[in-house]
């Protein structure tokens, strides 16, 4: 896909685990003047596992909140299952589609059908380009890279490391905020590259995000480097846990630092076990409280200025948009994620880990 780059204005920030199959519908039959209703369409739940965890249940809670109806669906990965959920959800009557597109051609379709029927877009998380929906939600996904690049450039500086090879998997090559993210973290890892303080190793998507094809690209990542990679900027936690697997199996966990992002439960046990150096915290209920908002505004016939926007790298077009701040997240403050309610301490603390979270002090 074209590497776009979303150009971000900001002046502003807006005040405001079900299969394909099984989506949460709170009632039936389309929406009404005084009862609105918003469809939602998840990608995925292998990527990674906050679309099931924390989207689904935060947007729940914001709908019920709104007493609006609701049909909260997953993909799964298809795209055809991903155009029938849609098909489905605007013959039932909803007022307001918000997605997260598998990608853009897909997204697009999608959003192009729903606009005919008078229906109002919001792109969640990923932004569909050439699809004009009328709002992006999401976080600042630059900003999510360079706190990745600036990360890996802390832990390799505590290792003492000279001139580490650095080994890159990005996510996936039709999501554009892998794009987003790989600008970020490029844009702090070049001046090193081109300096000779670190050298360039192997750059590679990973397709669907797939954890499977990572470790299989990790893999050959090692071979081709007689297994001297230094530094892995992993692209979100489950392509870096598929990186420290392999790491694991010649015994160099710990040994590489590892970059995440998401703030998973595996990730923050890897970090706890001193197996990731670093991931980077999305407060997704803020994502969806701000999301749901907009929707249900939208769904009452309402318009909100949000007071930033970005410019669809396709179309040229500005979105408008809510972009929210991420946050670096390294041993000493994974409590800050426990403290903020995203994963639980029992969640995390389990089995041998609950030593180690009493060092983090996790209580």
């Amino acid at each position: 896909m074209r590497r776009g780059i979303i150009t971000i204005v900001a002046t502003s920030l807006l005040g405001m685990g079900a299969l394909a199959a099984c989506g949460d519908d709170n009632t039936s039959g389309g929406g009404t003047a005084t009862t609105p209703k918003v469809g939602v369409i998840l990608p995925d739940s292998k990527s990674s596992v906050r679309w099931e965890t924390a989207d689904r249940k935060y947007l729940e809670a914001a709908f019920k909140a709104a007493g609006v109806q609701y049909d909260i669906q997953n993909a799964q990965g298809d795209k055809t299952q991903f155009q029938t959920i849609a098909d489905n959800m605007i013959t039932s009557g909803v007022n307001v589609l918000m997605i997260v597109n598998l990608d853009s051609g897909t997204g697009k379709a999608v959003l192009d059908k729903a606009k005919a029927q008078g229906i109002r877009t919001i792109d969640y998380d990923r932004l569909t380009l050439n699809g004009a929906a009328d709002y992006y939600v999401s976080f600042d996904n630059e900003a999510v890279g360079k706190l990745q690049g600036t990360g890996l450039v802390k832990c390799l500086t505590d290792k003492n490391a000279q001139k580490p090879v650095i080994a890159e998997l990005n996510g996936s090559p039709t999501d554009n905020n892998a794009t987003l993210f790989k600008n970020g973290y490029d844009s702090i890892l070049k001046p090193k590259y081109d300096s000779g303080e670190y050298t360039r190793g192997p750059d590679v998507s990973v397709p669907d995000w797939d954890n499977t094809q990572a470790g299989t690209i990790f893999e050959q990542m090692m071979t081709q480097t007689g297994n001297k990679i230094d530094g892995v900027l992993a692209a979100n936690d489950g392509l870096g846990n598929a990186a420290i697997t392999v790491l694991k199996k010649n015994s160099l966990n710990g040994k590489v630092p590892v970059t995440g992002q998401d703030a998973t439960t595996q990730g923050l046990q890897n970090i706890l076990a001193g197996d990731q150096c670093m991931t980077v915290y999305k407060a997704i209920k803020g994502e969806a409280d701000k999301a749901a908002e907009l929707a249900v505004a939208l769904a009452k016939g309402e318009t909100k200025e949000t007071g930033q926007k970005v410019v669809d790298p396709e179309s040229k077009k500005d979105v408008k948009a809510v972009l929210l701040t991420p946050v670096a997240i390294y041993k000493e403050n994974v409590k800050d994620v426990v403290a903020d309610g995203f994963v639980t301490k029992e969640e995390l603390c389990t089995g041998t880990f609950a030593a180690m979270c009493a060092s983090a002090g996790i209580s």
